[in-house]
């Protein structure tokens, strides 16, 4: 099976089982919000990672489904509210209308804050299966728990607020980065690993692999925000500027910019070839990394 065969077979796993977590349910305005988010066309970057991570391990796509699931709900609640007024304020999302514009703004609100907890209610269910892995399931779980709260994107986005309008120093900008989106490509890589049974020195490696691509990805997303269009994307382009936002490109310039990303991409394939060799995970990597030149 090529590369592109495996990753249209497992998104399709995927999708299949988030429609099941939001399938018609009251009520229905609420569960229909929530449903479209979730379920709007995309990537799937995250659940992906962790079910590579764990099938690197030796693990079975069953012993992390519940979790990529899980870090999917997260990511699309963090979507739904970073669209709202009071953060970034966009109209288009995964090529189609907002959450808030589509539903109004506290319905987004209760739309996200629905998913954020549907992910902790799917991985608590997932740790209380029997079967003698409550123990690496709940590592797992809080790998995911700390890295999309205060310690990680929560934190990360936070900075970034508090930081608009102003102009940062690198390290402030790397902390936003790796936390707003990083930490939770971290999170997909090493619970994905955790719930194989990988042992602390293996996820650490994992983690690291993780920093490396979270950062590659949102300096490409800073690069593109410059140099793509809406219809690529499926999102506006020119909203970091709009927002006053700090970015590898408002920091370093556009050809810099460009320069650090492609050393993040070597640092990468070299560390995902030795880490997991010449397997899906690898490719994958690869892939997410890339993205759109």
């Amino acid at each position: 099976m090529t590369f592109d065969m495996e990753l249209a077979a497992k998104r399709s796993r995927i999708d299949a089982a988030l429609t099941e977590y939001v399938a018609d349910k009251y009520p229905e305005t609420l569960w229909e919000a929530m449903a479209y988010s979730l379920l709007a066309p995309g990537k799937r970057l995250r659940p992906l990672l962790c079910l590579a991570a764990c099938e690197a391990e030796n693990g079975a796509e069953s012993d992390a489904m519940p979790l990529a699931c899980a870090l999917e709900m997260i990511h699309a609640y963090s979507l739904i509210h970073d669209d709202l007024p009071a953060l970034d304020n966009d109209d288009l999302r995964r090529g189609r209308l907002t959450s808030h514009i589509v539903y109004g703004e506290a319905m987004a609100i209760l739309a996200g804050d629905g998913l954020l907890n549907m992910a902790y209610e799917t991985m608590a269910a997932f740790c209380c299966i029997d079967g003698g892995q409550t123990a690496r399931r709940a590592a797992a779980m809080r790998i995911v728990a700390v890295s999309a709260g205060a310690y990680g994107m929560i934190g990360g986005q936070t900075v970034d607020v508090l930081n608009e309008n102003r102009i940062v120093d690198e390290t402030t900008l790397r902390y936003i980065h790796e936390n707003k989106t990083g930490r939770l490509f971290r999170a997909a890589l090493c619970a994905g690993a955790a719930a194989a049974g990988a042992d602390a020195a293996r996820v650490a490696r994992y983690d690291a692999l993780g920093s490396a691509v979270g950062f590659a990805f949102q300096i490409q997303d800073d690069i593109l925000d410059v140099t793509s269009s809406a219809s690529t994307l499926g999102k506006n382009v020119g909203g970091d500027s709009r927002n006053h936002k700090n970015t590898a490109v408002s920091l370093y310039g556009l050809d810099a910019a460009k320069v650090r990303y492609d050393a993040l991409c070597g640092e990468v394939r070299s560390m995902a070839l030795e880490l997991a060799g010449e397997s899906f995970l690898a490719a994958l990597l690869e892939y997410t990394a890339v993205r759109l030149r």
